[in-house]
């Protein structure tokens, strides 16, 4: 293990990741188990966005949305299962420190920036259920490219001085991380550093972005709720309630996961139980949104009946040419 030593302290440049055991013959079943889960969520999110891309009907707020949500799915994933897979194949469990603050930020902008389109999709889902006559103008190219930027902005700059912040901490407890990657609470109890104000800064910035996400979400979906109930007929409820009962699904999946991980104070870091919930919101959501968005939806799979009726004449021409 690299070090530098600074005064009497002597500051570490490797982590060791824990993972999830040190039985050899688990390794081989684990790396299996992720590489699969990584390769159904890179397809099943490539799949929505090569469908929405291709299919020009499909170009409204809504699947541009959704396709900004598989992009985000993809990155999230990347962020930290490919690393997994490679201390899994080669038993090298090791990252740098550079490296562990790199997948520390870009994964928490990547959730950041989902936790704020999710909110922005409830939004126009608002605007298509309670105020249709107003869509169009409401959730024009315009304004709809205006709340992606506002989303993709916040989240990558919001955490980017935290873990400045926690870059700029001393490392000299120890150099064994207890998780699968380099999450907030694992990282901050290695360090010999006073923590306190940073924790106060962590918890009043989360309560400040995700009860605005949070409040924006709920607000509209209770809106959306009162507005379907005033519909007449039962079909004309289920036709309104189809529209955003996948989005409610994913928020609620979101949303138990974020909380039950990261309402807690460092000191009740919990391993085994933060591994389980880091597991449920990398993976279980990337697979998850896929089908939740696009099963029940017509337009989606009649578009994905004819990219694939495009892709298998042009692999016949290919073969007969």
């Amino acid at each position: 293990m690299t070090k530098e030593t600074t005064g009497n302290q002597s500051e570490i440049n490797i982590f060791t990741m824990q993972c999830f055991s040190e039985k050899t013959e688990l390794q081989v079943p684990l790396f299996i188990v992720f590489l699969l889960i990584f390769l159904i969520i890179i397809l099943g999110n490539i799949v929505i966005f090569a469908t929405i891309i291709s299919s020009s009907h499909l170009h409204t707020p809504m699947y541009v949305f959704l396709c900004v949500l598989s992009f985000l799915d993809i990155s999230y994933a990347s962020t930290t299962l490919p690393k997994l897979l490679v201390m899994l194949s080669t038993q090298r469990k090791i990252i740098s420190f550079v490296g562990c603050i790199t997948q520390l930020y870009f994964f928490l902008s990547f959730i950041c920036t989902e936790f704020l389109l999710l909110a922005a999709m409830a939004y126009d889902r608002y605007v298509a259920i309670c105020r249709p006559l107003h869509y169009t103008l409401l959730m024009s190219l315009k304004n709809c490219v205006k709340l992606l930027a506002a989303s993709c902005i916040v989240g990558f700059l919001d955490p980017f001085i935290f873990a400045l912040l926690i870059a700029n901490l001393s490392f000299c407890a120890s150099h064994i991380i207890d998780h699968f990657f380099c999450d907030v609470s694992p990282v901050l109890k290695l360090t010999c550093s006073d923590t306190s104000t940073l924790e106060i800064l962590i918890y009043i910035n989360g309560a400040l972005v995700g009860s605005s996400a949070f409040i924006l979400t709920s607000t509209s979906y209770i809106f959306i709720i009162c507005s379907i109930m005033r519909i007449q007929s039962s079909h004309g409820q289920q036709k309104a309630f189809s529209t955003c009962a996948s989005h409610l699904m994913c928020v609620l999946i979101f949303y138990v996961t974020i909380i039950c991980l990261d309402t807690r104070p460092i000191k009740a870091f919990n391993p085994k139980q933060d591994k389980f919930f880091s597991l449920l919101y990398m993976t279980l959501i990337p697979l998850l949104n896929p089908l939740i968005y696009t099963l029940k939806n017509k337009d989606f799979k009649d578009s994905l009946r004819k990219l694939a009726t495009k892709i298998h004449a042009h692999s016949k021409c290919n073969a007969v040419n």
